[in-house]
């Protein structure tokens, strides 16, 4: 029952996935692109937390970890280079 509930979660995540990869392509404004990066981060985030959660290793979990302080730095600079246009001052 546990290997269906991830295989579905794991379609749903790939879908917002994708979903969201339009969005970047796509959107009207700089600012909607940031948010559906940010967003992708997330489901990425999700999607090794899950793959983790199959293979029964804490290294996943490490690693999503990583990748959501790399994900949170990346959007707190991209939302101060909308505001200010440059990064460092």
């Amino acid at each position: 029952m546990l290997d269906a509930a991830l295989w579905f979660a794991f379609g749903c995540f790939a879908l917002a996935q994708l979903l969201c990869l339009y969005r970047v392509v796509r959107a009207p404004g700089f600012s909607d692109r940031v948010l559906a990066l940010d967003t992708m981060t997330i489901n990425m985030i999700a999607l090794i937390t899950l793959f983790g959660i199959q293979r029964g290793s804490g290294f996943y979990f490490e690693a999503t970890m990583l990748f959501a302080m790399v994900g949170f730095v990346s959007t707190v600079a991209f939302a101060k280079f909308i505001l200010r246009g440059d990064i460092i001052e």
